[in-house]
């Protein structure tokens, strides 16, 4: 085995899946070719809470074509293990309005449409509450926000802190539900062969789908195999199983031997696949003249649902982000008649950081101070949560460095007062920070295939960030060979276990795994291997971890101008600057950045789900009236990072990406509207109404 001594990671590559894609013959779930296929359609609860009384199937089993009619009393049982959302067509009782009661399967996706239709549903509505608000009487304290933190921390002697405080800000920040809307739906393509379950799946995650439906359906884990080599993007709500996949299975097992396609529309992704939970964060600060913080508060308030709870972590980036002796954070949720929250990219950190990052700006003006300089005095040595020296930190160099390149001007901060034209203009800054996670799980197997040449496989998913290439640029560097002579193997869970490309993990866990199997394969067969020499090995717990705190870190820039006349609000150039460990690919990882920016300046002037309080769904369910930019609305953004190694995170040296780019940048949006108008917009998305009192 020639050993190559150029290192492949940190190379710029281009993207192995890309001809793949572009050329449409890399195949996404709904397009994998099974025989003969048969079309579910859903019928979905037109009632935010009650009973379903009565369903007349005559008239869609009448239709010619269809093969089978599912409903809340006639579907297939599940086990006694379906919880939440995984309980299926086996109840009567409505949860929430867009739940699924009945289903049909047909020969094609029109029919199954058109006998959908016919179905004939009466119902016993109940009173509901789909209304979210921070002082509503049935909120309560969880035992823990997602990601398993505790739900409420405290340190020091907050009361005394503000007591004595210099400044003391002490607002409101709020943020909207939101839906992922990634291009490609939720799809699934189900066929049971012989009591074997086949699913071709979008997911972020095909182990965790098995290791979910597995005892749902009643079925040992070996006998499910899902499928998922490309994903049209996810965003957070693919990176576990939804009710589809459930339903799609059910409807399988009626009509044996076929496979059943199903895609959710367009219209049901605003259903039942998940969503970004609204929120409202109560932000208190205090400081000594100076802007040296000595206390601060972050309780978070937002909705959770009677299907099962979830609770964004949105308080828990300021217990470690900052240097403040005196901190308390709450979290508090209420469970309403709506459907399931779950992951939206950066859940908990990109709607608590909005709030955080906009209260420092706020700071920062009642101090006097530059909101650069306010972040960077703050910096605090130590972990303040755990006391823990950084594996890494970088922020004050990405706050310096990111302003040099941005061309920020620490003496011209008043605001509204820059005018070019029609255009009032304004710059903001913001910081970020997202936990390194690397998950246990995760496996690899390494084969000599001869001439140097290796398969590596691992059941990672490719979300569309470039999981096919970063994971051949390790293995070259693990193997010492060329990237061009390693072929890796994804997307399937017939292959080693791999965790959720999910909480900018996915890299670093399965990269790791890589390693540690490449690390072993050389041990085992030395620098001469034979045909066919293989190995798995998966990853081992890192311990430089438990002695260290690892994050990501960033900071953003932005540029925003207003309309004088109109209040039309623009972006035209935004710059992030970022401390992330090695970069893999520069080329993805870029893309990654940027795409993260663009979900901060979407978050902060675009998206909004309108749910109707009257009727429990979502007004706007549709990309016509649920507004995210275009290419039109976004202007010159860049991303630039640290060249740096952080071994303690990975044996790669490098910490996530996917999700440090929206966290932080929508309040650098707000801020720079703030400093080009005057105006504070504490309630996203930003309207040219809350400006256009103070145009000119």
């Amino acid at each position: 085995m020639n050993r190559i001594e150029d290192r492949a990671i940190g190379t710029s590559t281009a993207r192995l899946d890309g001809s793949g894609k572009v050329t449409g013959t890399a195949p996404y779930a709904y397009e994998h070719r099974v025989a003969d296929p048969a079309y579910l359609v859903p019928a979905t609860a037109t009632i935010a809470r009650g009973r379903v009384r009565k369903i007349d199937t005559t008239a869609a089993r009448a239709v010619p074509g269809v093969l089978a009619v599912l409903t809340v009393f006639d579907a297939p049982r599940l086990t006694a293990d379906a919880e939440g959302e995984y309980v299926v067509l086996q109840s009567p009782d409505v949860a929430y309005r867009g739940q699924m009661i009945a289903a049909v399967v047909a020969e094609t996706p029109e029919v199954a449409r058109q006998a959908c239709d016919e179905l004939t549903i009466e119902y016993e509505p109940q009173p509901h509450d789909t209304g979210f608000r921070r002082d509503h009487p049935a909120m309560y304290a969880p035992e823990k926000a997602n990601g398993g933190y505790p739900a409420d921390s405290e340190r020091g002697n907050v009361d005394a802190a503000f007591g004595s405080a210099d400044v003391v800000v002490d607002e409101w920040y709020s943020t909207p539900e939101e839906h992922n809307n990634p291009l490609e739906p939720h799809t699934v393509v189900a066929l049971w062969e012989n009591d074997e379950l086949t699913l071709y799946d979008s997911t972020q995650h095909p182990h965790g789908v098995v290791e979910a439906l597995a005892p749902v359906l009643g079925i040992d884990p070996s006998r499910i195999r899902v499928i998922c080599p490309y994903i049209g993007g996810g965003f957070g709500s693919k990176g576990a199983p939804h009710a589809h996949d459930v339903l799609a299975s059910m409807a399988a097992r009626v009509i044996p031997g076929r496979a059943v396609k199903f895609a959710v529309t367009r219209q049901d992704m605003f259903g039942y696949v998940g969503y970004r939970a609204p929120t409202a964060s109560h932000v208190c600060m205090a400081a000594d003249r100076d802007g040296t913080l000595t206390g601060l508060i972050h309780e978070a308030y937002t909705q959770s649902s009677h299907v099962s709870e979830f609770v964004e972590q949105a308080a828990v980036s300021a217990r470690s982000l900052y240097r403040v002796p005196n901190l308390r954070t709450t979290h508090r949720a209420v469970a309403l008649d709506v459907p399931a929250p779950f992951w939206m990219r950066a859940p908990g950190e990109a709607p608590g950081m909005y709030a955080g990052e906009v209260a420092m700006d706020e700071l920062a003006e009642a101090c006097g101070i530059d909101p650069i300089e306010l972040r960077i005095r703050n910096e605090p040595e130590v972990d303040p949560e755990t006391g823990k020296p950084w594996s890494s930190r970088r922020l004050v160099e990405c706050l310096r460095e990111g302003g040099r390149r941005f061309g920020w001007d620490p003496d011209d901060r008043a605001p509204g007062l820059r005018r070019h034209g029609r255009w009032l203009t304004g710059t903001g800054v913001a910081v970020a920070t997202y936990p390194h996670m690397v998950n246990p799980g995760s496996e690899a197997s390494i084969r000599h295939e001869g001439d140097d040449r290796f398969v590596v496989r691992i059941g990672a998913a490719d979300l569309g960030t470039g999981a096919w290439t970063a994971l051949t640029l390790i293995a070259a560097d693990a193997l010492g060979c060329r990237a061009d002579d390693v072929r890796v193997e994804i997307g399937d869970s017939a292959l080693p276990n791999a965790t959720v490309a999910g909480g900018s993990s996915g890299t670093s866990s399965w990269g790791t795994a890589i390693m540690t199997a490449a690390e072993e394969f050389r041990k085992r067969f030395g620098d001469r291997p034979e045909d066919g020499a293989e190995i798995a090995a998966a990853a081992g717990d890192n311990r430089e971890l438990e002695h260290y705190r690892a994050q990501s870190y960033g900071a953003h820039f932005a540029e925003v101008r207003v309309d004088a006349d109109t209040g039309e609000i623009r972006v035209p150039r935004m710059l992030g600057m970022f401390s992330v460990g090695r970069v893999i690919n520069p080329r993805t990882a870029r893309s990654q950045f940027i795409g993260g920016m663009c979900f901060g300046i979407s978050m902060a002037l675009f998206e909004e789900s309108v749910r109707d309080s009257r009727f429990g769904h979502v007004v706007n369910h549709d990309l016509a009236d649920y507004h995210v930019p275009t290419h039109a609305d976004i202007g010159n953004i860049d991303a630039a990072w640290l060249d740096e190694d952080d071994l303690r995170a990975t044996p790669t040296g490098s910490r996530g990406v996917g999700e440090i780019g929206i966290v932080g940048s929508a309040a650098a949006v707000v801020n720079a509207l703030w400093h080009a108008t005057g105006v504070r917009v504490r309630k996203l998305p930003a309207h040219l109404e809350d400006v256009s009192g103070a145009l000119p």
